[in-house]
């Protein structure tokens, strides 16, 4: 039978990656039957596949009822005078084997009746579909995994009853054995479940290969095994320590614990580069470059003994090399033309194109991507060896810091020796890197198979709604990120809940999704201590208490309802709920069934009704954001709460006399949101839906006198209250990219903000321009963006001299 072998030969990481990376081998065919069966005999190898798996899930479940048989007993003594284990300790080490035992139980008791009365139109897809959507159980018992083996471990060695009980735990046979019962470690059958997710993703794709596509069960278990590689690719990589390991000249086993690309700053320079992390060593390496036909090796920059290894703390560190931050100008570009590119492949595949065209597409692409995944990351990680170098990496995300930090940090808890490698260790060890490597390609798009999923475009919809799991009172708060052109970008940020164990934010937030496959929270503890200032980049460090990561899987968020989850970090947990709405149906504006209000109501009509030049709306949110928020990180970029922005929008619309004391007492990135709600929500844009062809071929034109008097004409050609408008709010604009250094807003961020809030047409021009989610924001943002960045960047122009020379433009060439 197959798949009975349960010994641990595979971790969950090397197995996702077979799956996923192009490169794995399938599972070997059942015994019996010799590879490569015709397709005629797909339902009878289906049998064959299922009857092996049914054989081994019985296994699995006697495995975890014998895991299970003296948790009861533990339980009845810990409550006496004489405990074996305290009940904190019970929870630790059979943390959710119980929940684990009975979805598996359901799902045997579910499949074995289909597979003993077998009927090749059967259908079980639902069956595995079900269990692939309860991995979030999976994903609990992964986190909790190394605490229980050391929990387990720590009380075996003060507690001998309970060694006992571990060293010897009665596994039943099937029920065809003859074997009764065989003895098998606790440690052993800990391991188990980690295994079992693997074997169920490979029995899917077996299954698949054997189903015909017309079969009802094909979808459900492509959806399953969709589900299940997912889990594979996002749970913690250093669950196996037998997975990668190299052996020292003295015999002893080096392992590998962590490895990835990262940026280094070296000779004022960025150096893209594969970084180690062994048990006793850090290595920093870069791919040789090998002749054809050669095996690819890696070549030794550096190393540090973690022995040695330390991070300065912020305020210790010396200021950075010089490195000149890659204007954001130049990122957006090189993301214009991934986009551009990235239609270009799809059209050329699409009209079978040549193969030698596409290849030259995809190496253009590569070269951008690998641009922008050099320059794109500004968060400073600095190492430093006790003997004297310090060496310095940029990351994107704080969360990748964090993990980095931690892993070290956690082997440097062992009793570590001060080494010096010789130049033949050195070589042994480099040698090794290729073969133990867990990260083969450069996280780009362009490395990614074309069956991948292309990542969301629309909107995020977000609520924040508490954690629990704080050991003491603090003030907290949490940031959110995606992943965007291959690294992740801070979208979101929570108000701090002060001195509390159980913050309660309940914060709605909308991110804007290009692309996007993950969602990342991170938990921190804010810092009011000014001395801890990072000289890096100037900004006071804050301590991150937990992390988490979820897939952003389009079955699970493309929902009209919300969808509410629980990431857990660190023993922490946070609860949130989240629903999606695509870019097309995020494109539409709506004008407003009431009149009386001023969301949703021409601006023309709002000017009129408020005798005003500019709408009371736009002036007070301008000035507020001028008045508190123009030093503010992230103005307009960092999402508001949603129900504040709502709470706004309200009193807006009834004009309010309360208006001005809400507005005072308003977080400021939700008076910033509810001005960018305003342009968003205006029934046609603030530049018209009639001029809009026009911004678009003006913005094309590249004879720079030609576009002048094309973009000048334009906003002359605009409706007073429009014009006005756009011109105040220029000016605004201007005035936040001056405190760039301390908001890090330039002209080029604020563009990408306001560029299609100002110009995107309204639902009925827009319907021409749709095509595919990527193609719009390929194209007409980006142009959109193009437009608002012309007049961010012109001298000022002002109203009365637009209208009254209205020559002037079109002479002064």
């Amino acid at each position: 039978m197959p798949y009975i072998d349960e010994s641990p030969t595979m971790s969950p990481q090397l197995s996702a990656r077979s799956q996923g990376g192009g490169d794995g081998v399938s599972p070997t065919p059942p015994e019996g039957l010799a590879p490569g069966v015709e397709a005629g005999k797909g339902l009878e190898m289906r049998k064959l596949v299922l009857s092996g798996f049914l054989a081994s899930e019985e296994i699995y479940i006697n495995q975890l009822e014998a895991l299970l048989l003296p948790m009861k007993p533990l339980k009845a003594t810990a409550t006496t005078s004489q405990p074996v284990l305290t009940i904190q300790q019970i929870e630790t080490i059979f943390y959710k084997i119980q929940d684990i035992y009975e979805i598996h139980k359901e799902f045997y008791d579910n499949l074995c009746p289909k597979v003993q009365q077998w009927d090749s139109q059967v259908t079980m897809g639902h069956l595995f579909q079900k269990l692939a959507s309860q991995l979030g159980v999976y994903k609990a018992f992964v986190d909790n995994y190394k605490v229980a083996l050391e929990t387990a471990e720590k009380c075996s060695q003060s507690n001998n009853q309970f060694q006992k009980i571990s060293e010897e735990l009665k596994v039943k046979g099937p029920k065809d054995s003859k074997d009764s019962h065989t003895s098998v470690t606790m440690e052993a059958l800990l391991y188990k479940p980690i295994d079992r997710v693997t074997r169920s993703t490979l029995v899917l794709h077996d299954l698949l290969k054997h189903t015909p596509v017309d079969h009802p069960d094909y979808p459900l278990l492509q959806d399953a095994l969709r589900i299940s590689q997912n889990f594979l690719s996002s749970i913690n990589e250093d669950i196996d320590p037998r997975r990668t390991a190299v052996t020292t000249p003295k015999g002893e086993t080096r392992q590998l614990v962590k490895d990835g690309f990262l940026v280094e700053v070296s000779e004022s320079s960025r150096k893209l580069r594969h970084v180690f992390l062994f048990t006793d060593v850090l290595l920093c390496a870069k791919l040789k470059k090998t002749s054809a036909g050669k095996h690819q090796q890696y070549d030794c920059k550096w190393y540090i003994p973690l022995a040695d290894l330390v991070f300065p703390s912020p305020e210790e560190s010396e200021a950075s090399p010089q490195v000149h931050p890659f204007p954001d100008h130049e990122l957006e570009d090189m993301k214009m033309k991934i986009s551009a590119l990235k239609s270009e492949i799809q059209k050329e595949k699409a009209n079978k194109g040549q193969s030698r065209a596409i290849e030259r597409l995809k190496k253009k692409m590569f070269e951008n991507e690998f641009l922008l995944l050099l320059n794109s990351p500004t968060i400073p990680f600095r190492i430093h060896n006790r003997n004297g170098k310090s060496y310095l990496f940029l990351l994107s995300s704080d969360y990748e810091r964090s993990e980095w930090r931690e892993a070290i940090q956690k082997l440097q808890k062992k009793d570590l020796q001060a080494f010096v490698l010789s130049s033949v260790e050195l070589q042994v060890l480099t040698g090794s890197c290729f073969k133990l490597r867990t990260v083969h390609n450069i996280p780009v798009t362009s490395n990614k198979d074309d069956d991948e999923s292309p990542g969301l475009y629309g909107f995020l919809h977000v609520i924040v709604h508490s954690a629990k799991g704080f050991k003491q009172s603090a003030n907290l708060y949490c940031t959110l990120e995606v992943d965007s052109f291959g690294y992740f970008v801070s979208k979101a940020k929570t108000r701090v809940f002060r001195d509390t164990a159980e913050p309660k934010w309940d914060e709605e937030f909308e991110i804007e999704l290009e692309g996007s496959q993950s969602l990342r929270i991170l938990c921190y503890e804010k810092c009011y201590d000014k001395t801890k200032v990072n000289k890096d980049n100037n900004e006071i460090v804050d301590k991150i208490m937990g992390k988490g990561q979820i897939q952003l899987d389009p079955q699970t968020v493309e929902t009209k309802n919300w969808h509410t989850d629980v990431i857990e970090m660190n023993g922490i947990k946070v609860e949130f709920s989240m629903k999606f709405t695509s870019r097309d149906m995020s494109l539409k504006r709506t004008p407003s069934k009431k009149q009386t209000g001023v969301f949703g109501v021409k601006i023309s009509v709002v000017t009129k009704r408020e005798r005003s030049k500019v709408p009371y709306i736009v002036r007070q949110c301008v000035e507020e954001v001028e008045k508190r928020g123009i030093e503010e990180v992230g103005i307009y970029r960092i999402s508001g709460v949603a129900t504040d922005i709502q709470a706004l929008k309200a009193v807006f619309d009834a004009n309010n006399k309360d208006i001005l004391l809400m507005l005072s007492d308003m977080d400021i990135n939700a008076i910033a949101g509810t001005l960018k709600l305003y342009f968003r929500e205006l029934p046609e844009p603030l530049l018209t839906d009639r001029l809009y062809p026009a911004f678009m071929e003006g913005i094309a034109l590249s004879d720079p006198a030609a576009k002048e008097n094309c973009m000048m004409h334009l906003l002359r050609s605009l409706p007073d209250p429009n014009l006005i408008t756009f011109l105040f709010l220029l000016e605004h604009l201007k005035r936040v990219a001056e405190k760039e250094p301390i908001n890090k807003m330039s002209l080029h961020n604020l563009a990408t903000v306001f560029g299609p809030t100002l110009l995107r047409p309204s639902e009925v021009e827009s319907k021409a321009h749709l095509t595919s989610a990527a193609d719009i924001w390929s194209h007409d943002v980006m142009a959109q963006v193009q437009v608002l960045l012309y007049y961010l960047q012109h001298p000022p122009i002002s109203f009365a001299e637009l209208k009254r020379n209205t020559l002037y433009f079109s002479t002064d060439v």
